[in-house]
């Protein structure tokens, strides 16, 4: 093909016309043969010694890139702890490797569909993972350096090897210094990581379902979700022999302390305080009912970022958009990495920044998020039960029982939780952003909790984002996106909706301990029956209520569905004066007349889901 276009063009410069000049290109296309990539491992320096063995540690990047040009090329990389433990996307890939160590099974479509475009594909396995060097320290400086570095290797700025100890140096100098990073979940996390330190080189991010605060991810304004991140760490060791990480799992052991209280470690590992240094730019993609990494962790991160940005907002719980709006997600990857690492003016980051499902596979596209008409409302509960704008007064009470959990608040609270309603709406509601919950409390007991849900109380038909699939169904059906060898195929299993019909919706969660009313860093020990007022957050979410239906507040003590309950768990009173929430709402909140109640047919979650994959 390209010496057609090179005769081409010489014999209308032998015939004396003037050729025109060439179109910029729409679109990178395929054309190299993957089946001749190279496929190689270089182990990049880090600048840690996370296992003590005296060495500096060096992390494994598995590199596949076009055999056939000198060109150099941008990468796409993935940087994971997964690639020999728990394996990446629907059906938990994981690497493989020929007799002599070199990389034959790139996990997910990345490599198939790019590399003959034009892209070199990176998966870096992070310390102490796989076949790199040092140990996991759980979205710490060293596996954000883990990526980092390589990042810095692939623009000269740090030292890659030809083998994990000894070898000789190995230059990055097939590439132009571009670098993308994209991943799910864990994986993605780091990508928000690696850009909150600003490096250069790196363009853009595309963070799935990612966490953008660890403390997030296991503690809540103070409460606990009963799991810690040594846990994760000797997950993801498990399998990589030869180094001996007790002492870093022990670090971690020690500074997620038993308390909700946010230290050092936490702070480490808060991405969001440094969102401020982000020059990547964004293409973020979360589910709204994702109870494993927690809308709050989009919302916050969103928030702080001041850089060309955009987001999908699904229904579903920890799922990638390629396995439930496949083509498009290919579509906008496509035109995402060539605008971002190969500069083509192809538009993709002007539009609509938000597109959202607002039922099972029927989405709308929006010009903010929050939506740009969403305004900060004030919602009061008053004694009877309504929810309003007006004033309130009086006083509700309680009993904290952590045995019971959300739904049954939902359905049948008793004395374990309050419920506030708008009443039946004259037209929809939406709620776009995040809300935050203010209460005065006095508790009976020297410790409390307290929780708030925002439901949607109202038959629908939603994703079945509490199934196994976490609101996708998977079909022994394939179909393929880009080119395959023999030890690694384009070709995936096609998913669609699972769906279900139910009466409510829980849209939107928040937890915390009333011992950290004063400050997150340090609870206090509670005066039984004197009152502290306390803020904390609900979950990010854009969520229509539809005319007919009614948004309630409920509010209780130990969502038993996700937390640990106190010490003591007793009687909490409100006082309703000064107990309020603030919903990013538009629309219009009426006066509360009639209070539809739920009656079962929604999903009973997963208690603490710790699956980070």
């Amino acid at each position: 093909m390209r010496l057609g276009v090179v005769c081409g063009v010489l014999a209308v410069l032998l015939s004396g016309a003037v050729a025109p000049a060439a179109a910029a290109p729409a679109a990178s296309e395929p054309v190299y043969d993957y089946a001749k990539a190279i496929r190689e491992t270089v182990w990049v320096d880090i600048g840690h010694d996370g296992d003590g063995d005296g060495r500096s540690d060096r992390v494994a990047a598995d590199i596949v890139r076009p055999g056939e040009t000198t060109s150099r090329v941008p990468v796409i990389m993935d940087a994971s702890p997964y690639y020999s433990c728990c394996g990446r996307g629907n059906e938990s890939e994981l690497k493989s490797y020929d007799s002599a160590g070199k990389p034959v099974k790139f996990p997910l479509f990345y490599d198939n569909y790019f590399v003959p475009r034009g892209y070199a594909v990176v998966l870096v396995d992070l310390a102490g993972t796989n076949r790199s060097a040092g140990c996991a320290d759980v979205g710490g400086t060293s596996d954000v350096d883990s990526a980092r570095k390589v990042v810095d290797w692939l623009n000269g700025r740090a030292t890659g090897y030809s083998a994990k100890t000894g070898g000789s140096a190995v230059p990055a100098s097939w590439s132009t210094g571009n670098v993308g990073m994209i991943g799910k979940s864990y994986d993605g996390t780091i990508a928000n990581g690696v850009a909150a330190t600003g490096v250069a080189g790196l363009k853009t991010i595309v963070p799935i379902s990612a966490i953008s605060s660890w403390y997030d991810y296991y503690r809540s304004d103070g409460a606990t979700f009963g799991f810690n991140p040594d846990g994760l760490a000797q997950t993801v060791e498990a399998r990589n022999s030869g180094q001996n990480c007790a002492a870093q799992n022990q670090v971690l052991r020690q500074g997620a302390t038993a308390n909700g209280d946010y230290g050092p470690l936490w702070a480490d590992r808060d991405y969001v305080t440094h969102a401020g240094n982000v020059k990547a730019s964004v293409l973020l993609s979360h589910g709204v009912n994702d109870l494993n990494v927690k809308t709050i962790h989009f919302g916050q991160w969103w928030a702080g970022l001041n850089v060309e940005k955009k987001i999908w907002l699904s229904q579903t719980g920890h799922v990638d958009p390629f396995d439930y709006r496949r083509a498009d997600w290919v579509d906008l990857l496509h035109r995402w990495f060539d605008h971002y690492l190969l500069g083509i003016d192809n538009g993709v980051q002007n539009g609509p920044r938000a597109s959202v499902e607002r039922q099972p596979d029927q989405w709308v596209d929006q010009s903010a998020y929050p939506a740009a008409n969403a305004v900060a409302t004030t919602l009061r509960p008053h004694v009877g039960g309504t929810l309003g704008t007006s004033p309130a007064s009086g006083t509700a009470s309680f009993t904290d029982n952590p045995n019971l959990g959300e739904d049954t608040w939902v359905t049948n609270p008793g004395s374990a939780a309050l419920t506030y309603s708008t009443g039946t709406l004259a037209s929809d509601l939406q709620v776009s952003g995040t809300t935050s919950v203010t209460v005065t409390a006095a508790p009976s007991t020297s410790s409390a909790r307290v929780s708030a849900l925002l439901v949607d109380l109202g038959a629908a038909t939603i994703r079945n984002f509490a199934g196994s699939g976490e609101g996708i169904k998977t079909s022994t059906a394939e179909n393929c996106w880009g080119s395959s060898t023999s030890g690694d195929d384009a070709c995936y299993r096609i998913a669609s909706a699972d769906v279900k019909k139910v009466n409510y919706t829980i849209l939107s969660r928040g937890w915390a301990d009333l011992a950290n009313y004063a400050s997150l860093s340090q609870e206090r020990p509670l005066t039984p029956g004197a009152a502290y007022t306390m803020t904390f957050r609900l979950a990010s979410t854009d969520h229509v209520v539809p005319k007919g239906h009614a948004l309630a507040l409920i509010i209780g003590g130990t969502d038993g569905s996700f937390i640990r309950g106190p010490a003591q768990p007793g009687r909490v009173t409100l006082d309703l004066a000064r107990t309020s929430a603030s919903v990013p709402l538009s629309g219009v909140i009426p006066a509360a007349t009639t209070h539809p109640t739920a009656v079962g047919g929604d999903h009973v979650p997963s208690a603490g889901r710790a699956d980070l994959r």
